[in-house]
This record gives C-alpha cells, sequence and structure tokens, in this order.
C-alpha cells in the first residue's frame, strides 16, 4: 500500500457521526409513534424537528466538501454517504407523517418488527461512523447490516401477505401499504449505506 497523506481536520467524520445519532432519534421515534398510547402529533412534530437537524448536518457536510482541497477519502463517496444517510432520516420521517396523515389507529404488529430493524441499523451505523477514521472492523458492519435487510426483504413479504388477505378493509389496505412502503425504503437505505461504507474500505486499504 501506497503511502497516504489524510488531512488532520475531523469535521468529516464529525459530521457523519452526528448524522447517524439523527437516526438513532429518528427510529426511536418511529417506534414511539406505532405505540397505542402515544401522543401521534407530538411525536410527528418531534420527528420532523429530528428530520430538519438531520438535514442541517447534511447541509454542512456538502458545505465542508465544497470548501476543502484535501478531503479523507474520495469527494464522490463522501456525498453518497451522506446522501444515504439523509435517505434513511427522509424515509422514517414519511413513514411517522403518513401514521399521522392517515390517522391510522390499528397498526398490525409485524409492522413493530420493521422498526425493530430499522433500530438496529441505527444503532450499528452510529457505532460504525467514528471507525471511519481508521477504516478498521467495518466489515462486521456492512455485512450485518446486509443480513439486517435480507430480515426486512422477508418482514416486508410477510406484512404484504397479510394486509392482502382480506383482513382488512381496502382503504385499510392503501394506508397501510404506504407506511410499510417507506420502512421497506429506510432500511434499503440503510443497505446503500452499508455497501458504501464497503466501497470507501476497499479503496482505502
Amino acid at each position: 500500500m501506497g503511502l497516504r497523506l489524510r488531512p488532520v481536520d475531523t469535521t468529516f467524520f464529525d459530521l457523519f457521526a452526528e448524522s447517524a445519532q439523527h437516526l438513532v432519534t429518528g427510529a426511536g421515534l418511529l417506534a414511539e409513534m406505532l405505540s397505542e398510547d402515544s401522543d401521534k402529533a407530538d411525536v410527528a412534530e418531534r420527528m420532523r424537528a429530528a428530520e430538519h437537524a438531520a438535514d442541517e448536518t447534511t447541509h454542512t457536510l456538502v458545505r465542508k466538501v465544497n470548501s476543502t482541497f484535501v478531503t479523507p477519502f474520495d469527494r464522490e463517496d463522501i456525498y453518497a454517504l451522506g446522501a444515504g444517510l439523509d435517505d434513511v432520516m427522509d424515509c422514517m420521517d414519511e413513514a411517522v407523517d403518513l401514521i399521522l396523515l392517515y390517522d391510522v389507529k390499528a397498526i398490525p404488529a409485524q409492522l413493530s418488527e420493521q422498526v425493530d430493524v430499522l433500530q438496529r441499523c441505527a444503532e450499528l451505523t452510529a457505532a460504525a461512523m467514528p471507525r471511519l477514521r481508521s477504516m478498521r472492523s467495518l466489515d462486521d458492519f456492512w455485512i450485518e447490516i446486509n443480513r439486517l435487510e435480507n430480515a426486512g426483504d422477508r418482514n416486508h413479504r410477510q406484512i404484504l401477505a397479510h394486509l392482502f388477505s382480506g383482513a382488512f378493509k381496502t382503504i385499510e389496505v392503501l394506508k397501510l401499504k404506504d407506511i410499510v412502503e417507506s420502512l421497506e425504503g429506510a432500511i434499503d437505505a440503510f443497505e446503500k449505506v452499508a455497501n458504501t461504507v464497503e466501497q470507501i474500505a476497499v479503496k482505502e486499504s
């Protein structure tokens, strides 16, 4: 491996870690939203605030890339990772917003399993982002995220089968399916984050 000169500035790594912490917050609010006794309007308001904070972190990251001559790794990878983290938050925010807007009263228990997957993905991502500084011990991150994404895909298919089983009214199927797709989108976005981290690690090895 040739000599690589890295900048001393750790701002990029701090911003990635900050973005990942926003996802932990978002996943927690999503879990709270699914609770029967939650104040859904209050949770949705807090989610909007969390999503706004996540957007601010992403914008700060982009401005930092645009104003920095030497970056810790390729600019396109920084953009891709920042966008991927932002996509996860957007999907979770969408799911919370839909539950409120659609005034969903009864949420199938299987959706909680998807939120459990999202919470675990968020925790793993938050733990992995600080390790970007050294590019060490990251393979367990993308391997586990990929495993969780596969589990999420299985859950997704089972949820859809349940929705179309005849146990729900047509209008409820339409409402719930939108929410289910938002959850699936968030899980898929986590996999894209993991894949981006893997690509960065391979390039930097």
